[in-house]
């Protein structure tokens, strides 16, 4: 096996090393972005909900823009939503401000109990730039 085409976010490698896990890694012309959540420099959860999905959407802009990439590049996309009936209008207001213009990437969403002090998880595959794909 060659050795993984890891991309890291300015400034918090030092976090996905301790949890020992990737937040994206480059492959045959695609980006694939570990699940980001509205977590802190430090990795705490930010409290608030509407702030908490905001950050994950600002960590994620962090390894697409590592790797050269935008939302736009973003073709799937997996979110997690602990109690999605009670929190999902909130989460889809504030995912309106980053998604972009039709047409838009492909979507699955789930419903889970438990993320790890979080309450919400996007998860996407973006297609590489041709001058950056590995």
């Amino acid at each position: 096996m060659s050795a993984r085409d890891v991309v890291f976010p300015a400034g918090r490698q030092a976090l996905y090393e301790r949890n020992r896990y990737s937040p994206a890694i480059r492959a045959n012309g695609f980006l694939f972005v570990s699940g980001q959540v509205g977590s802190r420099p430090d990795g705490s959860p930010e409290p608030d909900l509407e702030a908490q999905v905001r950050r994950a959407f600002e960590n994620l802009n962090g390894i697409l823009s590592a790797a050269g990439c935008t939302f736009e590049d973003v073709i799937d996309v997996t979110v997690f939503v602990v109690d999605p009936a009670a929190k999902f209008d909130l989460i889809w207001r504030v995912v309106a401000d980053y998604w972009g213009e039709a047409p838009h990437p492909t979507l699955t969403g789930i419903g889970v109990t438990w993320l790890y002090g979080f309450q919400f998880e996007i998860k996407v595959i973006a297609k590489l730039p041709e001058s950056t794909a590995g």
